[in-house]
C-alpha cells in the first residue's frame, strides 16, 4: 500500500527522541545499538522455522493423500473409464428401446406355438408313430424314477459301507447268541443228569 508520507516519525522514535531529550539515553549510546533485522530471539526463529516445515510437510502429506484417493478411485472417476461405462449403459438402453418398440411382434411371436398343432407323417410309418409316442409316455413316466435313481449313486459307497457294518454286528450278535444257545443246553441237560441222580 502506498504511503502518502514515507518520512512520518514512527511512535518507537518518538519515544528514543524523548529518552534522547530528557538526558536518559545519549545519541552515542543509540547509534551504538545493533540495527539488525531480527529483532525476535534465535530460539522463536527456529519454532517458527520449524511450524513452517511442519505446515509444509502437512502439505505434502495431504497432497499424496489425494493422490493416493484419486489412484484407488480411478477406475470409477477417471474419464476414460468413465466413457467406456457411459457407452455400455447407451447401448443397453438402446437395446430396450428397440424391444420396447418391437414389444407387440415380440408379444405375438412368444404367443405362437413353437410347433404346429399336426405333425405331417406319411400313412406307412403311422403305426410306428404310434409304438413311439407309447414308448416315449412311458419314458417320460420313468423319467423322474430314473433321475432319482442316478442321483442316488454318489451315496451308494456310503450306503455298501453301512450295509457292511451292519453284516458285520449281525454276524457277531449270531455268533454270541450261538454260544448262549449252547451253554443253555449244557446247563439243561446238567440239570437233566442231577434230577436223574437225585431221583435214583
Amino acid at each position: 500500500m502506498w504511503d502518502p508520507n514515507p518520512y512520518s516519525v514512527t511512535p518507537a522514535a518518538k519515544v528514543l527522541a524523548r529518552c534522547v531529550t530528557s538526558g536518559t539515553m545519549t545519541q552515542t549510546e543509540l547509534d551504538a545499538l545493533p540495527r539488525e533485522t531480527e529483532v525476535f530471539s534465535p530460539r522463536l526463529l527456529e519454532a517458527e522455522q520449524l511450524n513452517r516445515i511442519k505446515h509444509e510437510i502437512d502439505q505434502v502429506s495431504l497432497d499424496l493423500e489425494l493422490l493416493r484417493l484419486e489412484k484407488t478411485s480411478a477406475d470409477v472417476t477417471h474419464s476414460y473409464y468413465l466413457s467406456q461405462r457411459f457407452a455400455s449403459l447407451q447401448q443397453f438402453t438402446s437395446h430396450l428401446q428397440d424391444v420396447l418398440r418391437e414389444q407387440t411382434s415380440l408379444r405375438q411371436r412368444l404367443m405362437k406355438p413353437l410347433c404346429q398343432q399336426n405333425l405331417p407323417i406319411q400313412a406307412d410309418l403311422h403305426r410306428y408313430v404310434f409304438e413311439l409316442m407309447g414308448m416315449v409316455v412311458e419314458f417320460i413316466e420313468n423319467l423322474e424314477m430314473k433321475i432319482k435313481m442316478v442321483r442316488s449313486i454318489p451315496t451308494t459307497d456310503e450306503s455298501l459301507s453301512n450295509l457292511n457294518n451292519a453284516m458285520t454286528q449281525l454276524l457277531a450278535q449270531v455268533t454270541e447268541v450261538e454260544s448262549l444257545t449252547k451253554q443253555l443246553l449244557q446247563r439243561r441237560n446238567q440239570s437233566k443228569d442231577n434230577n436223574k441222580d437225585m431221583s435214583s
